[in-house]
């Protein structure tokens, strides 16, 4: 018999979420709520998922942003502290571009000091001009890659598409495909030929090609006057007018622009401050206001305060700055997210290595023992170059004084050696050294310092103590 009575009515089974939320039961709901109440709720949802991203996704952005400010640089709306550099080039460049002046100029400055920045600056408020912009033709040079005077002609031709006026034709020699590129750019009189701006960078290396003839022949098309050309050199080297020959000197203009890294200390930490900082339109308002109140109390850090300075005192150079504010940033993660100041202690640690002495790590014992006896023979010899026999000479006698045989090599072997440190340009051939000569007699020279070289053998792993001993000892 059942105890329990059928019941007329029926137990509420619980609803699923899935059952509660489908279109029609979400609807119904939402349908006794006003609708002004709907949109504020939902809209207030949404608002708080935006202020309050994951810690994981906010270290992303942060990276993502820096990265791009340091690695990429945007151009300022206004340079700073060369307002009177930037208007008398403007001026200079507009006198070409728009009233067809020829013109030569130099801008002269220590590297990191913005002068490519300057000049960029400059070509993008010039550029805005329609006129300017319809008739200016632009030739970037770089005498790091234009190593001689036919690879500039080559790059010009390219640049000012020239390729189908020369076609074909075979020229005797590099001046007449010079005098005919030339005479291409002087076609026709200042009213009808377009401007041409010549950007040389590392202006001081084309000083170095045979003759000098491509500047020679640039210097002098911009004191004629037929074609409009106007010749901007970059350099960092202030006696950038001593290299030049006197035909090409009496052709240059002789206005030179310089630029100097001006900027204090205080103004230094300021700019590392607006660096590390986060825009104000970050997606997550609490977190960017928490990173950016982290940067504030790192940058008056005591400890850091000293590895700026140590910093500003070696080079303002501003990419150098982005290199160490770069290695504190890849230091950040979602277990460490923020800079701390051992994190930039580390940075300027790395800045700061000697790339050779570190490469004496992971030399061999041999190597090891043929650098330090190229040491005694340049503490003996003052600096005078040395052979590879007068190096295992000098080896031979600290193996006499041992009574192990443990570093007896064979000559190939040591050969073998001797040929590593070349290849890793820890040793050089002399200039001007026959290529004619032995290798054993072929006179080289150390590219390493006595700090460097004992630096290395503190920190060797496991360096035998007769081989410090013998590298401390005055002459071997």
């Amino acid at each position: 018999m059942n105890m329990y009575p059928q019941r007329k009515y029926c137990l509420l089974k619980p609803i699923s979420a899935r059952r509660l939320f489908n279109t029609g039961s979400r609807h119904r709901w939402l349908s006794r709520i006003p609708a002004k109440t709907q949109t504020s709720h939902i809209m207030s949802k949404r608002k708080l998922q935006d202020a309050h991203l994951p810690v994981g996704e906010c270290i992303t952005e942060v990276q993502k942003i820096l990265r791009e400010r340091l690695c990429h640089q945007r151009l300022p709306d206004k340079p700073e502290g060369v307002e009177a550099q930037h208007r008398h080039l403007l001026e200079l460049l507009k006198r070409t571009a728009i009233h067809g002046e020829s013109n030569s100029v130099l801008i002269v400055g220590p590297r990191g000091a913005g002068k490519t920045m300057l000049l960029r600056c400059v070509l993008r408020d010039l550029l805005e001009d329609k006129e300017a912009q319809k008739s200016l033709l632009q030739v970037h040079l770089n005498g790091l890659l234009q190593t001689d005077d036919r690879i500039a002609l080559k790059e010009i031709t390219r640049q000012l598409h020239l390729e189908n006026v020369v076609g074909d034709k075979v020229f005797g020699s590099f001046a007449e495909n010079l005098g005919f590129l030339l005479e291409a750019l002087k076609k026709g009189d200042r009213s009808s030929s377009r401007p041409v701006l010549f950007i040389l960078d590392e202006f001081d290396l084309f000083a170095h090609h045979k003759n000098q003839t491509l500047l020679y022949n640039l210097l002098d098309v911009s004191q004629s006057a037929q074609a409009p050309i106007c010749v901007v050199g970059i350099t960092c080297r202030l006696d950038v007018l001593e290299l030049l020959e006197k035909r090409v000197k009496s052709r240059f203009s002789h206005r030179q622009i310089h630029l100097l890294s001006s900027a204090t200390l205080a103004q230094y930490v300021e700019r590392v401050q607006t660096q590390l900082s986060v825009p104000e339109d970050f997606p997550d308002t609490k977190f960017a206001q928490e990173w950016n109140d982290s940067i504030k109390v790192l940058c008056e850090d005591k400890s850091v305060e000293e590895v700026l300075q140590r910093h500003y005192n070696s080079s303002r150079d501003y990419r150098s700055m982005h290199m160490l504010l770069m290695l504190c940033l890849s230091r950040v993660s979602v277990a460490r997210p923020a800079i701390t100041p051992a994190d930039l202690l580390e940075a300027s640690r790395l800045c700061f290595a000697d790339a050779k002495a570190n490469m004496l790590h992971g030399l061999s014992i041999l190597e090891l023992c043929l650098i330090i006896a190229m040491k005694h023979l340049n503490d003996l010899y003052e600096g005078e170059p040395f052979n590879l026999q007068m190096i295992h000479n000098e080896f031979k006698k600290f193996l006499q004084r041992k009574s192990n045989s443990m570093y007896n090599f064979e000559q190939p072997v040591i050969m073998k050696a001797f040929e590593h440190l070349q290849q890793l340009e820890l040793i050089r051939p002399v200039d001007g050294s026959s290529a004619k000569t032995q290798r054993e007699y072929q006179l080289m020279r150390l590219m390493l310092d006595h700090s460097q070289i004992m630096d290395a053998l503190q920190k060797y792993p496991q360096c035998p103590t007769e081989v410090k001993q013998w590298a401390m000892s005055a002459f071997g």
